[in-house]
């Protein structure tokens, strides 16, 4: 289904842009409201970056004019924006954000209602209807959109809630919050819980968020947990939705490591449903391996959280997530949350008295590299004969041991390569072949 604004997650460009400005977000939200069969209260939340006031007010307009109620929750993470959708029955959430993008780009994330992102289906749908010039602006800015300053309030209750009171008396963690959604959240938390935390990234200015930091940047996270000798390390990305953890010993675990402890420890006490966990096609084989050896399965979708979460609500399914880091626990969020991942692995430690370094052996690895390459424009791979000689030439060498993805990035001008095999020799040759026949095509900008 081909779509012109939206990506794997949302809209999302250089602020000031052709793809992201004002009008084309009044527009948005314009064409959000009219898809409504009811109109109602769409809760609108923001990062910290500098352009969000300016996008929220202009989404805002074109939701007013659509008919709907735009609410304004202010800076907020985006999965309590999720969360307070559900809550508060909302017809709509948006979320002005570009997730681990730099502070020059900015975002739209939508969710319907349930809290739940939209079908590739829906936001067609809103493309369709999106009107050839945005609603006038200049006095719609004016009348700003209702608030509710209680949305980080129910948001932090419930995230404290998960873990009995005073769980970390005694934790000291470093906590990277990317200069992002999370700075007022995730700390907050922790320390109610009892946890001595020393911040990383907690100091916005509107251009600062993931610069050096987050979940991009977990060097920073790794070098401060080794300095300060503490017994866990967390960083978001800017909007909160991805959660990257840091053993004692200050190595960092990727999401396939996270996922995995979690549903080896959710089937050992057989509370893993469906004895399923889903993840995307950029998981490594080796989760698979661990999770069928402890008498589970596990189920693969394209890339993206969304498609995860719908294949987990087709299925009955619980728990999924990506390697990346978003980690959806759907009978807690509707959505993927950083600060519930990290709480649910810091609930196995405790059960088990173990530290990270001895639960992430629960994942053997295969060999895999990756590799993002900027091009200039995305043709059709089917369109690249090198291309796709190379690809078939890889997994042929690789056999049945091993796979290869390249996709194109859904936010980015990027096309993304990974080799898995059963040898670190074998995938990296198996890369370079790739990255080579990417540069024959001409396609690298």
């Amino acid at each position: 289904m081909t779509r012109k604004y939206f990506g794997t997650d949302g809209v999302r460009g250089h602020y000031g842009g052709p793809v992201m400005n004002e009008a084309l977000a009044a527009r948005l939200g314009m064409a959000a409201a009219t898809s409504l069969k009811t109109k109602g209260r769409v809760l609108i939340g923001r990062d910290t970056r500098f352009s969000g006031p300016a996008l929220e007010a202009a989404v805002a307009a074109g939701f007013r004019a659509g008919g709907a109620v735009p609410i304004s929750l202010g800076v907020l993470p985006t999965p309590a924006v999720a969360r307070a959708v559900r809550e508060q029955d909302a017809v709509f959430g948006v979320v002005i954000t570009a997730s681990h993008n730099p502070a020059e780009d900015n975002g739209i994330k939508f969710f319907g209602p349930r809290g739940l992102k939209l079908t590739d289906g829906q936001e067609a749908e809103i493309e369709r209807l999106m009107p050839a010039v945005p609603p006038a602006l200049d006095a719609a800015v004016r009348v700003p959109p209702e608030s509710w300053p209680g949305a980080i309030a129910s948001y932090v209750a419930a995230t404290q809630a998960m873990l009995p009171p005073q769980a970390l008396a005694g934790w000291r963690m470093v906590v990277d919050t990317a200069h992002g959604a999370t700075c007022a959240t995730t700390p907050t938390v922790l320390r109610a819980l009892g946890a001595e935390v020393i911040g990383l990234g907690d100091c916005p200015d509107g251009r600062n968020i993931n610069a050096g930091v987050g979940s991009e940047h977990p060097q920073p996270l790794a070098d401060r947990v080794r300095a300060e000798r503490t017994r866990l390390g967390l960083a978001h990305d800017g909007d909160g939705d991805r959660c990257v953890l840091c053993d004692e010993n200050g190595d960092v675990l990727d999401g396939d490591e996270i996922l995995t402890l979690l549903a080896l420890h959710a089937l050992a006490h057989g509370r893993l449903v469906q004895h399923l966990l889903v993840v995307t096609q950029q998981s490594n084989l080796g989760v698979d391996a661990a999770v069928a050896a402890a008498g589970g399965r596990v189920l693969r979708t394209n890339v993206g959280d969304r498609y995860v979460i719908e294949r987990m609500l087709a299925e009955g399914a619980t728990l999924g997530g990506e390697s990346s880091g978003h980690i959806i626990f759907s009978e807690v969020s509707p959505t993927g949350d950083g600060l519930v991942a990290a709480l649910k692995v810091i609930e196995v430690m405790l059960a088990t008295g173990r530290p990270l370094s001895a639960l992430r052996r629960a994942l053997r690895k295969y060999p895999q590299v990756s590799a993002a390459l900027k091009v200039r424009e995305k043709v059709a791979l089917e369109a690249l004969p090198k291309l796709s000689a190379a690809i078939r030439a890889v997994e042929s060498a690789l056999g049945g041991d091993g796979r290869v993805l390249v996709r194109y990035s859904g936010t980015e001008l990027k096309l993304r390569l990974l080799v898995e095999g059963p040898t670190t020799e074998a995938v990296n040759h198996g890369l370079a072949d790739l990255a080579a026949a990417v540069k024959a095509e001409g396609l690298l900008g």
